[in-house]
């Protein structure tokens, strides 16, 4: 039989986090990244463009759902690792629109466990001990909490209450069976509220970044007091890293950065940083742009990560606060106007324009 590559399949990975941890990873190893990606919306070649000459990074567009495309790879490439980032992400597009999160995080992890399984039950002993398949999830598969309740542990019971965290939910149960079923040796990471460079603009951070600098309202749903944790792109990077590098089969690892705030003292930040960086032309302050707007339905009060068990367990913490994450990611997008027009443009412009104004 072929020899095992030093290669790794990453799914999703031309969208934010997926093109980060690519992008890290290649500038830290030599090691082969095959990297499969449906180019939806959110997925960005331009995020890749750094990368796009280089040998050992191999870009494959398509679906985790397309088995027989999974599978070719899986064979062809006979990586070490599955990496799966693969996913609908944005809760309000959830609402408008369920279908495609059910098909995409539900069906097509189900279909990419399935190819991941024969692939491994192919490999010889000691390639199958090493062999690991990666879940990166989300903190909001545990629902809400209240003001004082202690941050979500791996332990805590799954809440999930909009249709995008019901179909991560679902999504994590089908790898952990699959591991207490198979033997599958599969990892997963809920991580917190991610911000950082390429940040598809339709989440919170980039959204006010780019609404602010074209005039336009800084929309906050509500009272603007919900909480969340906010983790650097980067950090997480370096947290799967680590989790892929030394995690103990079958195990969830909560990945935080351990600042809470709420949406309005985001927003309120951001435009701190703008009035310095970026000041409005008529010396009026970012804030005069924030406008409050009618609340999501279901909209989760907070999310807040315990992420002691990845630092006791693999040594791993962020190595950014809120305060200097925010103003690289600020000073990011000052500096990349380029990306920017490339995703200001087309159908997701549109939805952008009719859901946020």
């Amino acid at each position: 039989m072929q020899e095992a590559s030093m290669t790794i399949l990453v799914t999703g990975g031309a969208g934010f986090i997926g093109g980060n941890f690519v992008l890290d990873w290649l500038a830290g190893r030599e090691e082969t990244v095959v990297n499969l990606d449906a180019l939806t919306y959110a997925g960005n070649l331009e995020t890749l463009h750094t990368v796009r000459t280089k040998p050992n990074h191999v870009f494959t567009h398509g679906d985790i759902g397309d088995r027989k495309l999974v599978a070719e790879l899986l064979r062809d490439h006979r990586p070490r690792a599955i990496v799966n980032f693969a996913a609908e992400s944005h809760v309000d597009r959830s609402i408008h629109g369920p279908g495609d999160f059910i098909q995409t995080n539900i069906v097509g992890t189900f279909n990419l466990l399935e190819c991941a399984r024969e692939y491994w039950n192919g490999l010889e002993a000691g390639e199958r001990e090493a062999f690991r398949f990666l879940h990166v999830s989300t903190d909001e598969v545990y629902g809400t909490l209240q003001a004082k309740d202690p941050p979500f542990a791996e332990t805590k019971r799954y809440e999930p209450n909009s249709p995008y965290s019901a179909s991560k939910a679902a999504s994590d149960h089908l790898v952990r069976a699959w591991h207490h079923t198979y033997g599958l040796p599969v990892l997963t990471t809920n991580c917190s509220n991610n911000y950082g460079p390429y940040h598809f603009p339709e989440k919170l951070i980039p959204l006010v970044i780019l609404n602010a600098l074209a005039g336009k309202p800084l929309p906050i749903y509500g009272d603007g007091r919900q909480v969340r944790d906010w983790l650097y792109v980067k950090d997480h990077c370096s947290a799967i890293r680590r989790v892929l590098e030394a995690g103990e089969p079958g195990e969830t690892y909560n990945v935080g950065g351990w600042n809470e705030k709420t949406n309005l003292e985001v927003v309120s930040a951001i435009c701190g940083i703008l009035d310095q960086l970026k000041p409005r032309a008529d010396g009026q302050a970012y804030r005069e742009q924030i406008q409050f707007v009618a609340d999501r339905p279901g909209h989760d009060r907070r999310y807040a990560i315990d992420a002691r068990k990845l630092e006791r367990e693999l040594g791993w913490k962020p190595a950014e606060t809120f305060d200097s994450g925010v103003r690289k990611t600020v000073e990011w997008y000052l500096n990349n106007p380029a990306w920017i027009e490339h995703v200001s443009n087309g159908s997701y412009r549109d939805w952008l324009d009719k859901h946020y104004g």
